[in-house]
């Protein structure tokens, strides 16, 4: 009788009051067209769709949909601003690339904001990830501008010409910076087309490009669906397709571009491994785990949603786990307190849904900690699956949500055998006291990045990019400047 007093007494004083950031400073239009060579543009259509706020369903703007002629004026306008981008220094180059990365964080807040209000993530991670992140990558890419002969010594880079990149709604800022920033450092023109749940922030960024006095047409921004995105991998003067979304759509893509001159990069899908030995600091790895797992609502292509612990420590991480998963807040993205924020959309969240029946379907043991979520919007309470194997479909197939598969290992060899038995190979977690087997693991994963005693932390200088159907080429760091430049011998 006493404990269950202590308990309620605890749960009642830390108990959160609501702290919701402020949408007053932030300037959305009701209507956003087109940006295509420097100027916003209505759609030769005149068809508009609405982009809805997932944790509350409402209508947030109506944004114009690209058709043929649309996408075909954005590539002529790059490939005219391309003759004069190309040969500008590299030096006046990083000057604009810079500005755009200042207008970024003059304005972060703003943009964090509208990029809870549209992707539903907690505004603690638009505010604190998200919108430094892409600033960053604008930053750096910005220096390496006049540098591309340091990059590639002896090697004379030369930029591809108009390149069509195609971004996902998980991280849509950040995504654009990933791509626009070295596109333009290597002397590229850009047309880009974020997702269609999330185009906001890729509008707003387009006000910023706008107000750099970069030259009209080196980026054009067209919103749309997939159709608008065949469109651009389709069109027959673009040099490159970069694209970052799911696998089926990248297969689709890799064949719609064979037999042309097209480069491609893709970033595709994930099922990380989140690998906790014995001799790991438990506490932070649980952290670790919950970092891996349920930032973003999952909505991670790299997120480490297989989880392997070895057998001697498994009732002790997974019991912790559990404890910790009581204290998540799923709810308001735009309160500071939230944990979790809403699903982006709901066929994101059928998905979902399908998965976790499936789950338990297949006789996995789940367990969802008892929390409160509002009654209208997009929300998946936090899921674990116990006592599965290798066989079942959601250790196998991506979710793109909070659902964390748990398997135990004894040996090395077998966390090994089964962290690679997966056919992507974009991320892994390993968490360890010894270098040693850091080192050892890191050699023998099937993974493109690999984390040690921490998971999904980026920074621009680092490269990232998977293997298998996780895709190819690289992003960030010197290694993300390759695919937008071509060699060419000195002596042409």
């Amino acid at each position: 009788m006493q404990k269950k007093v202590k308990e309620d007494f605890f749960k009642a004083s830390w108990k959160y009051e609501e702290a919701p950031e402020s949408t007053n400073h932030i300037q959305i239009k009701k209507q956003y067209d087109l940006f295509i060579d420097g100027q916003f543009v209505k759609p030769v259509g005149n068809k508009y769709f609405d982009t809805i706020d997932p944790s509350n369903h409402r209508k947030i703007a109506s944004v114009a949909e690209a058709e043929s002629e649309d996408v075909d004026k954005a590539v002529k306008a790059a490939r005219k601003a391309f003759r004069s981008w190309s040969k500008i220094s590299g030096k006046e180059r990083g000057k604009y690339i810079y500005r755009i990365a200042r207008l970024i964080q003059e304005k972060a807040r703003e943009f964090s904001v509208i990029e809870s209000l549209d992707g539903g993530k907690p505004i603690r991670e638009s505010r604190d990830i998200d919108i430094p992140l892409a600033a960053n990558h604008f930053f750096y890419y910005a220096g390496w501008a006049d540098k591309l002969t340091y990059a590639f010594p002896n090697r004379n880079p030369t930029p591809l010409g108009v390149v069509g990149q195609i971004i996902p709604w998980n991280f849509p800022l950040l995504m654009a910076a990933w791509k626009i920033a070295p596109a333009l450092a290597t002397g590229n023109t850009v047309v880009l087309k974020p997702a269609e749940t999330t185009p906001l922030t890729a509008l707003k960024l387009a006000e910023i490009i706008h107000e750099s006095g970069i030259p009209n047409g080196v980026v054009n921004i067209i919103t749309g669906a997939g159709k608008t995105g065949a469109l651009i991998v389709n069109h027959p003067d673009i040099n490159k397709i970069a694209f970052t979304g799911s696998t089926n759509v990248g297969k689709y893509i890799q064949k719609a571009i064979a037999g042309t001159s097209k480069k491609l990069t893709l970033e595709l899908g994930g099922k990380g491994a989140n690998i906790i030995f014995e001799d790991a600091a438990i506490d932070q790895a649980v952290e670790g785990i919950v970092n891996a797992i349920f930032f973003n609502q999952g909505h991670v292509c790299c997120a480490g949603s297989r989880l392997f612990v070895q057998e001697s420590v498994a009732d002790l991480v997974i019991q912790k786990l559990k404890n910790r998963m009581e204290t998540l807040i799923v709810g308001n993205p735009l309160d500071k307190n939230t944990d979790i924020g809403a699903i982006n959309s709901k066929k994101q969240l059928e998905t979902i849904k399908n998965y976790i029946e499936i789950g338990t379907n297949e006789g996995g043991e789940i367990y969802q900690p008892k929390c409160s979520i509002p009654k209208k919007g997009n929300w998946c309470v936090p899921t674990l699956f116990l006592n599965v194997s290798q066989s079942h479909r959601i250790v196998q197939e991506e979710i793109f949500g909070p659902v964390l598969a748990i398997q135990t290992f004894r040996t090395i060899d077998e966390v090994i055998e089964k962290a690679n038995n997966s056919p992507y190979g974009l991320s892994a977690g390993v968490w360890t006291q010894k270098g040693s087997k850091i080192f050892n693991l890191t050699q023998k994963l099937n993974a493109g990045v690999i984390w040690a005693n921490t998971f999904n932390k980026f920074d621009p200088v680092s490269p990232f990019g998977g293997y298998k159907e996780s895709g190819f080429g690289r992003e960030g760091g010197l290694h993300g400047l390759k695919p937008y430049v071509k060699f060419e011998s000195y002596f042409n």
